[in-house]
């Protein structure tokens, strides 16, 4: 209980439970929740992972890039010979236009296996994954 007898708002949090060959997903989840239970199971299935993070600066959020980086996709997943493209939405989360262009590029380079995943897709993130 919170001081002046309110209660604190209840936060759901992912959690990957493993029971036999289907992982069990939280029931709702925003964009950075999907992304570290995605993360958890790529490592788990022994990916390679990259996520670059952005961070607070005078000028707002910011991701230390080079080029063009605006857009880029969430993940980078590599496990040979495959390599996965994927970028995270919440349920309703949109793609930007230099989003799509990324992924639109990706999809282009031959084997190259790119994604929009949202919660809803947990089953196809974790087929994917193993």
């Amino acid at each position: 209980m919170e001081a002046g007898g309110g209660q604190a708002p209840v936060r759901k949090v992912a959690v990957i439970a493993v029971s036999g060959p289907r992982v069990i997903p939280p029931i709702e989840q925003n964009e950075a929740d999907l992304l570290g239970q995605v993360l958890q199971l790529a490592k788990v299935f022994g990916w390679a992972r990259a996520h670059f993070r952005p961070a607070k600066t005078e000028h707002g959020w910011r991701t230390a890039v080079q080029g063009d980086g605006a857009g880029f996709p969430d993940l980078i997943l590599v496990r040979p010979p495959r390599l996965v493209v994927a970028e995270l939405k919440a349920a309703r989360g949109r793609l930007e236009a230099d989003q799509q262009q990324w992924l639109d590029w990706f999809r282009s380079v031959p084997g190259v296996d790119v994604h929009v995943w949202r919660p809803a897709d947990w089953d196809l993130i974790v087929a994917t994954l193993r």
